[in-house]
């Protein structure tokens, strides 16, 4: 068995894509199918079911997907120890992030760490594509990313190491021309009966909003779902509802108006958050230090 097919395995098992997997480790396709196929063959057993549709996990897949991780874990902590000594960090760092992080600037981080680990290759995950705050946490102790920007307004899972980094207010944002869009702030109780867009349940914002209104005694209609701010303001623009949103996420509109929320709580809380079942990479030691350079 070698670290090239369990690599494949890997990507393919994750990508639930043959195409996608060959696109990810740079080769083509037939390649990656070859190699799965000589694993297979090595291990005398399926591993992968393949339908007309997607590719999944056999029983025997399961079984050795997370050894599999866990062997090109160490091989890639090996190889850290290694660039550490010889002064440098390379590999691949893979973030989750949300779709807006309040007051972090996630690009600018992103370019200080290229600057300082030329190296080192970066990939973006957003929660859009991977199921909100839930499915970031997921990929994280599945071994898919090496660190995420999340929110859990809840106690902090026990797969995951946390700390907190910033909470943001959340504005109710309005249509010019709305009832309350002369206003200069309003209270909770006085959005009873509006049609909300917000964003689906288990996203951070959407649990903070939830929250707050169910200890109001308050019920409240959501007519539109969304996974990005950016599109909750488009929606609001149009007079299609109204949405509770981070405090300067919107860009100065005529069209829109935002105002502070009394009377409820309402911080959408930011954190980040490490896999508490394996060692973190030396690339994602790196960035945990960027984000936070208090000394550890």
């Amino acid at each position: 068995m070698e670290l090239r097919q369990l690599e494949c395995f890997v990507a393919v098992a994750e990508e639930s894509s043959f195409t996608r997997a060959a696109a990810r480790l740079h080769v083509v396709q037939s390649a990656v199918s070859a190699t799965i196929a000589a694993l297979e063959g090595e291990l005398h057993t399926r591993l992968l079911e393949r339908t007309s549709r997607r590719v999944g996990l056999s029983d025997a897949g399961r079984a050795l997907l997370p050894k599999a991780r866990a062997a090109l874990d160490a091989v890639r902590d090996a190889r850290d120890a290694v660039d550490e000594v010889n002064g440098g960090i390379r590999g691949t760092l893979r973030v989750g992030t949300l779709s807006s992080l309040g007051v972090i600037d996630l690009p600018a981080l992103l370019g200080r760490f290229h600057r300082e680990h030329p190296a080192v290759s970066v990939r973006l995950v957003t929660a859009a594509s991977d199921g909100g705050s839930p499915g970031l946490l997921d990929a994280l102790t599945e071994g898919r990313l090496d660190l995420a920007f999340v929110s859990i307004p809840d106690s902090p899972p026990s797969s995951a190491r946390w700390r907190d980094l910033t909470a943001t207010p959340l504005d109710l944002v309005v249509p010019a021309g709305h009832r309350l869009a002369d206003r200069s702030r309003v209270a909770l109780g006085e959005l009873a009966g509006e049609a909300f867009i917000d964003f689906p349940s288990g996203y951070g914002n959407r649990v903070v909003t939830d929250r707050a209104f169910t200890a109001a005694g308050l019920r409240r209609h959501v007519t539109i779902e969304i996974t990005a701010i950016g599109a909750g303001a488009d929606f609001v623009r149009h007079g299609l509802g109204v949405a509770l949103l981070p405090r300067g996420s919107v860009a100065p509109d005529p069209g829109l108006v935002s105002l502070p929320v009394t009377g409820a709580d309402l911080d959408w809380p930011i954190a980040l958050a490490t896999p508490g079942n394996r060692a973190p990479s030396a690339a994602a030691r790196a960035f945990e230090r960027l984000v936070d350079p208090r000394p550890r």
